[in-house]
C-alpha cells in the first residue's frame, strides 16, 4: 500500500513532535511559545525585541500578543535580556535538546538522506503555498 504526503499524514508527524517536546519541557517551566521564541532568539540574534517578535509572529504565525507574552517571561526568568539570549538561556536549550536528540536521531535515522531531502523540499514548498494562502483568507 502506498502512501502520499497528505494533511493527515503531515498533522500526525506534528503532534508527536510536540507531545515529544511537551515531555521535554514539563519540568522547565517553559511552554511551546517560550521554547519557539527562546530557540529563534538563539537561530537568529536579533538587535532587539521588535526583531525577534517580528521574527518569530512571521515564522509560526503566532499572535503578537502570545510572543509579547512569551518575550516577557523569559525576561523575567533571565533567559533572555531584552532579545538577546543569556548564557543560562543557552544552557537550558542545550540540556533539553540534548535530551530529545537521541529520540529524533532514532526516528529520522530510519529515514534514508535522499527521502529526507525530498520530504524536506515538499514541506517547505507546501508551507510557503500554505502561507501564501493564508495570508489571502486573512487579508
Amino acid at each position: 500500500m502506498s502512501v502520499t504526503l497528505n494533511p493527515s499524514i503531515i498533522g500526525q508527524a506534528e503532534k508527536v513532535h510536540t507531545a515529544i517536546l511537551e515531555v521535554a519541557l514539563a519540568n522547565t517551566g517553559l511552554d511551546e511559545k517560550q521554547w519557539i521564541t527562546l530557540n529563534q532568539a538563539i537561530a537568529i540574534d536579533p538587535v532587539d525585541t521588535a526583531e525577534l517578535r517580528t521574527h518569530v509572529v512571521t515564522a509560526t504565525k503566532r499572535t503578537t500578543a502570545e510572543i509579547d507574552s512569551a518575550i516577557t517571561r523569559l525576561n523575567e526568568r533571565a533567559l533572555l535580556d531584552d532579545a538577546r539570549p543569556t548564557a543560562a538561556g543557552r544552557a537550558l536549550v542545550a540540556d533539553i535538546r540534548a535530551g530529545i536528540a537521541p529520540a529524533l536521531d532514532r526516528a529520522y535515522g530510519q529515514v534514508s538522506l535522499k527521502d529526507s531531502a525530498i520530504a524536506a523540499q515538499a514541506l517547505a514548498t507546501i508551507t510557503a503555498a500554505l502561507s501564501q494562502e493564508l495570508s489571502k483568507m486573512t487579508a
